[in-house]
């Protein structure tokens, strides 16, 4: 059986923000502040380092009954035993992850702004679907802008989770959540700051309230 999906903070590594602290610590205090998800995210080549931070990682979520996903490396998901894999636009194709992970763990698909490629993608069988950059994004200055209003239609239409992506703070990221996302995925809003469990917290609480009907066009 595939893991269930969670509702809320969906937090992404990044090695220069972790480098102080280390890549395991700063994730196990992000999971101390309640993050439901994360997401290893490693370009290098170095694999064996790749290969130990990853089952570290999933040993940290599965003491914290958290979900662990792996950027675009299929085999490395299957390796440590992650409850899914997250493809972008330039990795995997989604039936060869799906062969390599098989039925029992959970591909995501960014789908950038485009509702055609999220409908494709769930057609195709993946599990849940991302959005942005919803805001401006310090980590990807360049990427292309997610509207509010593909977070509403794709909330109301698609039959799978949908997640926002892209300078989400703790001021913002109430919006994306009235608009019916399922997670809020951050990179520097959490391990770019001085205490890391404190800023999850923030985020966290964004779906502990309910969140006002404004702003959503």
């Amino acid at each position: 059986m595939k893991p269930s999906f969670p509702r809320g903070l969906y937090v992404i590594t990044d090695r220069d923000l972790c480098v102080e602290s280390g890549m395991t610590a700063s994730v196990r205090a992000a999971l101390r502040g309640g993050s439901a998800i994360v997401q290893y995210r490693d370009k290098t080549g170095d694999h064996r380092r790749r290969q130990r931070e990853a089952a570290a990682l999933a040993r940290e979520c599965r003491n914290a009954n958290a979900l662990f996903i792996v950027n675009d490396d299929p085999e490395l998901a299957r390796a440590c035993d992650a409850g899914g894999v997250h493809l972008g636009g330039e990795d995997t194709d989604l039936a060869q992850a799906r062969q390599i992970i098989g039925d029992k763990r959970l591909i995501g698909v960014s789908c950038y702004d485009s509702i055609e490629r999220a409908r494709d993608a769930v057609a195709g069988g993946c599990d849940y679907v991302a959005f942005g950059s919803a805001f401006p994004s310090p980590t990807k200055p360049g990427a292309v802008h997610a509207p509010l209003r593909l977070f509403t239609e794709a909330a109301r239409e698609l039959q799978v989770p949908v997640v926002a992506i892209g300078g989400l703070t703790p001021a913002n990221g109430g919006r994306l959540v009235a608009a019916g996302c399922h997670a809020l995925a951050v990179i520097s809003g959490v391990f770019g700051q001085p205490d890391p469990e404190a800023a999850a917290r923030q985020y966290v609480r964004l779906f502990e309230q309910p969140p006002a009907e404004d702003g959503l066009e």
